[in-house]
C-alpha cells in the first residue's frame, strides 16, 4: 500500500469552466486519468489538497466527484479556495453516501491514520493583509489546523494544507508556528499553478521539508509519500 498526494484538480463536467485553456492543461482530464491509474493501486490512498473542483453546488459536483470516485484508490479531500460547494462535513457525508462514492473522505477537523504516520490539514491562509476579515479567516484555519493535529494520536504527523505556508517571497508566520509546535517534519501544500510556482519553496525550511503538489506542477502525476 502506498500514499499519494496531489493538488488543485479543478475538475468541471458539471460546469463549463474547463482549465484546457491554459498553457499546459490541454486534455488534462484524460492525463490525470491515465497517470493516475498507472501507478495508483486499489489498496492505495491518494490525499487532494485542494482546488477539486469549479462546482457551486452539489448538484454541478456531482459528475466530478463520479470522476474522481473511479480512479483508482481511496481519496482523502481538503477544501481550497475554489471549493465554493464545500459545506459541512455532516453534508458532504451524506452526500457521497447517497451517491455511492464510496473512495472518497474528507479532511475537515479531523485525521486519517495511513500506515505509520497521520495525515492531517486544512485549507491554511497566506496572511497577504492585515484587514479584519483575512485575520478572522487565518484564526479560523489555525483552529482546524489544530483540531485535525490534536486528533492524530502516536504516530507521525504528516500535514496537507492547500494554500502555501510559505514562498520565496513571503509567509505565514501562525502557520509554520503551528508546524514548529507540532513537530511537522513534512508539509505538502497547492495552489500555486505556472508562473507563480517559481514562488514555491521544495524542500527544507526550519527543520520543515516543504512540497508544492498542485497538478500541473507534478505533470497531472500522483506524488509518492510513502509505501507502507
Amino acid at each position: 500500500m502506498s500514499l499519494f498526494a496531489i493538488a488543485d484538480t479543478h475538475l468541471s463536467f458539471g460546469t463549463d469552466k474547463p482549465m484546457d485553456f491554459f498553457e499546459g492543461w490541454q486534455n488534462y482530464t484524460e492525463k490525470l486519468k491515465n497517470n493516475w491509474n498507472k501507478i495508483v493501486c486499489e489498496t492505495d490512498t491518494v490525499i487532494i489538497a485542494g482546488d477539486i473542483s469549479w462546482a457551486m453546488d452539489f448538484e454541478q459536483l456531482e459528475a466530478d466527484f463520479r470522476f474522481i470516485n473511479e480512479l483508482n484508490g481511496q481519496k482523502i479531500i481538503i477544501k481550497g479556495n475554489h471549493d465554493y460547494w464545500w459545506s459541512t462535513l455532516k453534508k458532504m457525508n451524506s452526500f457521497v453516501a447517497e451517491k455511492g462514492f464510496e473512495t472518497i473522505k474528507f479532511l475537515q477537523n479531523n485525521s486519517y491514520l495511513c500506515g505509520g504516520v497521520c495525515v492531517c490539514g486544512s485549507r491554511g491562509w497566506l496572511f497577504e493583509s492585515e484587514e479584519e476579515h483575512d485575520e478572522k479567516v487565518l484564526n479560523r484555519e489555525l483552529i482546524r489546523l489544530r483540531m485535525s493535529l490534536d486528533s492524530a494520536t502516536g504516530n507521525e504527523k504528516i500535514v496537507f494544507l492547500h494554500y502555501p505556508p510559505l514562498t520565496t517571497n513571503a509567509q505565514c508566520d501562525e502557520i509554520l508556528s503551528v508546524l514548529n509546535e507540532y513537530s511537522i517534519k513534512k508539509c505538502y501544500y497547492g495552489h500555486l499553478h505556472g508562473e507563480a510556482a517559481k514562488f514555491a519553496v521544495d524542500g527544507e525550511r526550519n527543520g520543515v521539508d516543504f512540497k508544492l503538489i498542485s497538478c500541473d506542477r507534478l505533470n497531472f502525476t500522483p506524488y509518492l509519500i510513502l509505501k507502507y
